[in-house]
């Protein structure tokens, strides 16, 4: 009885925030599951099925869902050389972009695993009683700075190393030397920076919605109890 008292009066002392954090450490004194521990959980799938993929050669490439394709600036540059004879250069140079996105990926894992780690009990539980991408969005606020810087250098320096530079240079040659046509001379890496990202966070987004709807996805004794809840709301 005097354990329980004093359990009471600490509580009471707390603050908001420390209640939280109490909370977050001990959900099962109240005999609701950890809601943290599982949103973390599905996190980490989500970066560890999802955007673990996308690093692979051909992970942007070959899926349409992210594929990057050329700006909308830079479309008539394809069709042209298209209709020139000049498809393969121009396939080339859609391709050297999703080289430079699967590469800069590969420095994404650390930082989403550190944005899962500082997520609070009230941000899981906001999250999880959100709609079906609250998750996704969740990383999309506390990573897209860092991620970008992170990503940029990477690609810009990945167009050198798998010869981007040198194919849209030749690209965007033989497009200025089409008579008549208006001259271009864009920069990509911002571009594919901002590509790379979204289709990051589309995977995430793809593997949040899996979990939250489909039964079989929870495949933890966790995930289970955790996003019981969410099916109840």
């Amino acid at each position: 009885m005097k354990t329980i008292l004093s359990i009471f009066v600490m509580f009471t002392l707390l603050s908001c925030a420390e209640l939280q954090q109490v909370a977050g450490q001990f959900p099962n004194s109240i005999g609701s599951p950890d809601i943290a521990g599982g949103l973390r959980e599905a996190l980490n799938n989500g970066i560890s099925k999802q955007v673990t993929k996308l690093t692979a050669v051909d992970g942007f490439y070959r899926n349409e869902a992210v594929k990057i394709l050329l700006p909308a600036e830079l479309q008539k540059v394809d069709s042209a050389l298209r209709k020139i004879g000049l498809s393969s250069l121009a396939d080339d140079g859609i391709k050297m972009l999703n080289r430079a996105a699967e590469d800069a990926t590969k420095e994404a894992t650390p930082i989403f695993v550190d944005a899962v780690k500082q997520m609070t009990f009230t941000d899981a539980k906001n999250i999880l009683m959100g709609n079906e991408s609250s998750a996704t969005t969740y990383l999309q606020t506390t990573t897209t700075t860092p991620l970008y810087n992170k990503f940029n250098p990477v690609i810009k320096n990945s167009f050198a190393k798998v010869g981007a530079d040198k194919v849209w240079t030749n690209i965007i040659t033989k497009y200025n030397n089409i008579p008549f046509v208006k001259k271009v001379n864009p920069d990509l890496t911002d571009y594919t920076t901002n590509k790379a990202l979204e289709g990051v966070y589309k995977m995430i987004a793809v593997e949040e919605k899996n979990i939250r709807t489909n039964l079989s996805s929870r495949t933890s004794t966790l995930l289970q109890q955790v996003f019981a809840m969410q099916d109840k709301k």
